[in-house]
């Protein structure tokens, strides 16, 4: 049988037609969507390029700022842009400024203290000296002076006859003078008469002894700060049995706290015995007149700054100062002649930038001045300048000079003449700059070392107990000179208080461990009632006792 067979289409005709029309459509809609996709796609890929590169620069930023960072404030030199910025403010606020007869304030009625260094006390011991004491004075002028205090001081408490100290050659400060180049030897021998006996040079019986050799005299190699039961113990014992005993270097060898009838003998050396030269002392009397003169519209008073710029203080420092190549070439130079390979140890002269956020920094002459200024004092103030040669002068005092016109120095008040005896010896030299600054109204001290140490201390036991010195928090003003965005305003309030405490702290006694040089009250002092005392200096009053 026949099967009968259907021959079914796959799809009907109308349905492939349908297809074919939802086809077209799906192209149509895929088409349309392909075309809206490819319009998102083009701000999409711009944005996503955008964030590419932003994140890119971050990255890029985030590592340069770790390569290198922003300087920290105050660890930049920055002064002379600051300046520049300020200057025409500074113009426009010359009108009025600090009366140099009125810049030091007490807030209370305090007793003052006078000198009083003839102690009733003798020093002279048993009748038999135990030997001769020799010493080797060390440093500069100031650091000379405090060895020839600590010598008087030990040989009274070791009962030793003291030979005129012998000053110590150095290559940096270059000066051969004697003991009495610098100071009146015989005003030196004659003061102490009585408490320490002191002579010129040994004995010949003694120096035969020893072969006409002082090296083959027994030198102690003493420790610095150095406490009195060590002398008596160790140095005592050996003085006796050689009848004299050598300590060289003896620079800071004698400490601080000591029975108080040997620390007088300290204030008797310092403000009685030590008195410059009759040549020094000349010219000295010269400079303070001529100073006074030039100070008449401010009835004779003046300012003195201390000014530690010279090309060995910058070298020393390590600190950098914005002189590139050339600076650091010259400043390598001036250590490698002052001191050898010191300073190629390693670390020796690492973070300049430290240094000075720590204050450690020497102060230039324009930030000396726009510190000055900022207190309030103006161009017609009469400054005198204390200092050896200048580092670069030409460009570092061209400020100063612009700031203080009435600026003066030694050389420009006196003549090539008056001072050619002193041209070469820097102690010399020093000590005429230490007497035009006692007789100052204001002393500026702009970097630490001795000369402010004991100019400090020296004012202090002659002017009632007052320093009447302008001390800088150095930090302080590392940071102010460092900022680029400080108002003229703003500046000088912050300087108006820096001078404010320099006068609440000119009235300091001496607390422990702190020195007698620098605070000589009450160790040398007496104390009285009357407020407006004086007491002048006697250094140019040659005759004086």
């Amino acid at each position: 049988m026949k099967t009968k067979t259907y021959s079914v289409p796959l799809r009907a005709p109308h349905c492939r037609r349908a297809v074919k029309s939802k086809a077209r459509d799906d192209s149509s809609d895929s088409s349309a969507a392909v075309e809206l996709l490819c319009r998102l796609r083009m701000p999409v890929f711009f944005v996503v390029v955008m964030l590419y590169v932003v994140g890119f620069l971050l990255c890029a930023g985030s590592v340069s700022m770790l390569m290198h960072p922003p300087a920290a404030p105050g660890s930049v030199y920055r002064s002379p842009e600051l300046f520049k910025k300020l200057w025409p403010e500074m113009q426009l606020d010359n009108s009025s400024g600090v009366d140099l007869n009125a810049v030091w304030k007490y807030g209370k009625r305090l007793k003052q203290w006078k000198p009083c260094t003839n102690s009733s006390i003798e020093h002279s011991g048993s009748p038999a000296p135990s030997g001769y004491l020799i010493v080797d004075a060390n440093g500069g002028l100031n650091q000379q002076r405090s060895s020839i205090c600590n010598a008087v001081a030990l040989a009274g408490l070791l009962n030793a006859i003291l030979v005129t100290p012998q000053f110590h050659f150095h290559n940096i400060w270059m000066d051969p003078s004697k003991f009495g180049d610098i100071y009146d030897e015989d005003h030196f021998i004659s003061s102490l008469d009585g408490h320490v006996r002191v002579i010129r040079r040994l004995p010949e019986t003694v120096i035969e002894r020893f072969g006409y050799n002082i090296s083959n005299i027994p030198n102690l190699k003493v420790k610095a700060r150095a406490p009195v039961s060590y002398y008596l113990t160790e140095a005592s014992p050996v003085l006796r049995e050689h009848g004299v005993i050598r300590i060289s270097p003896f620079a800071n060898r004698l400490a601080i706290e000591i029975p108080p009838d040997i620390q007088s003998l300290r204030c008797l050396a310092n403000y009685k015995a030590l008195r410059f030269s009759v040549p020094i002392v000349t010219i000295a009397k010269k400079l303070v007149d001529r100073m006074v003169e030039k100070s008449s519209n401010n009835g004779g008073k003046y300012m003195a700054v201390h000014l530690r710029f010279e090309e060995d203080m910058v070298a020393f420092s390590c600190c950098v100062y914005g002189g590139g190549m050339t600076e650091k070439f010259e400043m390598d130079s001036a250590r490698q002649r002052g001191w050898r390979e010191k300073f190629n140890h390693r670390g020796r002269c690492l973070s300049p930038g430290l240094k000075r956020m720590n204050g450690k920094c020497p102060l230039t002459p324009l930030e000396v001045g726009m510190m000055l200024r900022g207190m309030g004092f103006n161009n017609n103030t009469p400054v005198y300048l204390a200092s050896g040669k200048i580092y670069n002068a030409d460009r570092n005092l061209a400020p100063l000079l612009q700031l203080f016109p009435l600026l003066q120095t030694k050389e420009s008040l006196a003549t090539p003449e008056e001072l050619a005896p002193f041209q070469g010896y820097s102690s010399r030299l020093a000590a005429l700059d230490y007497v035009v600054c006692l007789y100052s109204e204001v002393f500026v001290t702009t970097q630490g070392g001795n000369f402010p140490h004991f100019m400090m201390g020296h004012r202090r036991f002659l002017y009632g107990g007052h320093a009447k010195t302008i001390k800088p928090d150095k930090q302080k003003l590392a940071v102010l000179l460092h900022d680029p965005s400080i108002s003229w305003k703003v500046f000088k309030e912050e300087m108006e208080t820096m001078l404010h405490e320099s006068n609440r702290k000119g009235m300091t006694f001496r607390k422990s461990k702190q020195s007698i040089y620098a605070y000589p009250s009450p160790d040398c002092t007496c104390h009285q009632d009357l407020i407006n005392s004086t007491f002048l200096p006697t250094y140019l009053n040659h005759e004086a006792g």
